[in-house]
């Protein structure tokens, strides 16, 4: 396998690098020796700077879509994505409405996590994405995944 496949395979295996690529904010030096790779650490930046080349901008948007904040849902494994809406408990869910798919689940989270809020559930069902939280972190929640999925 050459340092190019071998190259591109550790991005694949590292979300993180993959997302920095494809947004154009990596050090392609440092990424390089950063990763387990044998090989010359300029060849594997020459590689990753290719590779960052060909894959798509970073930039996207969930497209049109609605936030809604609700409290006292239950967690419960049976409903779609842990969350169970119709039932009573003493989660806070937030609900997301529109042109949601399972790439928006993914910065949803990756948000939440920055901002330190705990999710206890979440998923992605036919066009709804919801994540349960604590029911104190309900409103900065909102607040992230509102900015999360801005239009840019």
């Amino acid at each position: 396998m050459s340092v190019a496949e071998r190259t591109r395979e550790a991005v694949r295996a590292n979300p993180a690098l993959y997302d920095a690529l494809r947004s154009g904010v990596v050090n392609y030096s440092a990424a390089a020796r950063s990763l387990e790779i044998d090989g010359d650490a300029e060849s594997i930046a020459t590689a990753l700077r290719r590779y960052a080349e060909e894959l798509p901008d970073g930039a996207q948007s969930a497209g049109r879509v609605s936030v809604r904040l609700r409290r006292g849902v239950a967690l419960d494994d049976g409903a779609v994505g842990g969350v169970d809406l119709d039932t009573d408990g003493d989660a806070t869910a937030i609900q997301v409405t529109g042109d949601v798919d399972p790439t928006a689940l993914e910065t949803v989270l990756g948000t939440l996590r920055t901002a330190s809020i705990e999710v206890l559930a979440g998923g992605v069902y036919d066009g709804t994405l919801v994540v349960g939280v604590e029911h104190r972190a309900g409103p900065e929640a909102l607040r992230v995944v509102e900015r999360a999925l801005e239009s840019p």
